[in-house]
């Protein structure tokens, strides 16, 4: 068996003392590997419960099985606040063992407290005294990600809740929107900074360890401009005046932005000239070291019926959990604004066992959404934020 990577041993050294932990190792530093040899190492009738996004099951079943048999249940992330039956088996079934270890891999997809699923991780994980959570990052958004990762973990790290955790280390404004006609109004947070993270570090830096993925080669991000045609502009046109319109945003809602955004990005997401570019891409590169990211299920359909020798890739479905080393070249053909998601894709292909330069295409049109996109994600900022920090008529404007 392949020997254990500096930063694995590592790990497995400084967790191996606690009870809980967290594994913020980026992609390619080995975290699966270093997880499983830890929680082997607890001796005992233990039982282990493995959480990790539905789509990535079968390949973390894979990766286990690499390393030698793992005796455990993989459980998709999703699935807990979708099924009923399934979280209160889960919770007889933690609360009968005698050693139940938990396992939280995608550690993000818990981040926001609200959500169902990470209610329930939380209340399962009172019932467990080892725990672990594994990420290549601990946040995506804000520092306000961390809260609930914590908390899952133990809440005698923080020993604080959320709202006071927020009050003490982000300083935050609060704006109020009025609806014109409705007659009521909403308040909405924006972070503008942090304050006393030497205190948080010195409550967290016990519990987690940290690696970065180093190879010895490199990185080349290359943006190629396109134009939609003049179909695709009219409706973009349309599209742009009738969520912008003021009855459509009376309340400001946060779905008629994502919806959008869905629906400009699909109207020009198979334009013609996007098509002559990966042509001349695929000339220059070897196919068969290239991926395709695509965002719209149409979209994938059409990329694969035009270039059948190419593999086309999902932004959401295989954005993680994949060890495709074996290609070096990637082209965005459909913009993500989730900087999380992206930063994903980049790793499935930039981690151990790269031996080339990887290298990542965005493929951008001459509207403003595109530009946006950029932005943000250049920022590492989500483009809801990006809407919410700007007029209607600035975005009339930029889109």
């Amino acid at each position: 068996m392949k020997r254990l990577l500096g930063s694995q041993q590592t790990a497995i050294s400084k967790m191996s003392k606690l009870k809980v932990g967290a594994l913020f190792m980026e992609a390619g530093t080995g975290k699966t590997r270093a997880a499983k040899q830890l929680v082997e190492s607890l001796t005992g009738d233990t039982d282990i419960f493995w959480f990790t996004p539905f789509q990535t099951k079968k390949n973390l079943k894979a990766e286990l099985d690499k390393w030698g048999s793992l005796n455990c249940q993989i459980i998709g992330t999703e699935s807990i606040s979708q099924s009923d039956r399934l979280y209160m088996q889960l919770s007889e079934q933690i609360s009968a063992s005698a050693k139940p270890i938990l396992v939280v891999d995608e550690s993000l997809k818990i981040k926001n407290f609200s959500a169902i699923r990470t209610r329930r991780l939380i209340e399962l994980s009172t019932m467990a005294e080892y725990k672990l959570i594994l990420n290549g990052t601990p946040l995506s958004r804000n520092l306000l990600d961390l809260w609930s990762q914590l908390e899952f973990l133990s809440p005698k790290i923080l020993n604080m809740g959320e709202t006071e955790f927020k009050n003490t280390f982000c300083e935050y404004v609060e704006i109020t929107y009025n609806s014109k006609g409705l007659g009521r109004s909403f308040t909405k947070e924006f972070i503008k900074k942090y304050h006393n993270l030497d205190y948080l570090y010195s409550l967290i830096e016990p519990y987690i360890f940290e690696s970065t993925l180093s190879l010895r080669v490199g990185q080349q991000y290359i943006d190629l401009s396109y134009s939609i045609s003049e179909e695709e502009q009219n409706e973009h046109d349309r599209l742009k005046g009738k969520y912008l319109d003021d009855k459509m945003l009376l309340a400001r809602n946060n779905n008629i932005f994502l919806e959008l955004t869905q629906k400009m990005q699909h109207n020009y997401s198979a334009s013609e000239e996007k098509f002559t570019i990966v042509e001349k891409l695929l000339e220059k590169h070897d196919p068969s070291k290239v991926l395709i990211y695509a965002k719209y299920i149409d979209t994938q359909q059409l990329l694969k019926d035009t270039f059948p020798y190419v593999r086309i890739m999902s932004l959401g479905k295989h954005a993680y959990g994949l060890n495709l080393q074996q290609y070096n070249v990637v082209i965005f053909f459909d913009k993500t604004w989730d900087y999380a998601q992206r930063e994903q894709v980049e790793h499935r292909v930039y981690r151990g066992l790269q031996h080339f330069d990887c290298i990542y295409y965005d493929l951008t049109a001459n509207v403003g959404l595109d530009q946006l996109i950029n932005a943000s994600i250049l920022k590492k900022e989500r483009l809801l934020t990006a809407f919410k920090s700007k007029t209607i008529n600035e975005l009339r404007v930029i889109l």
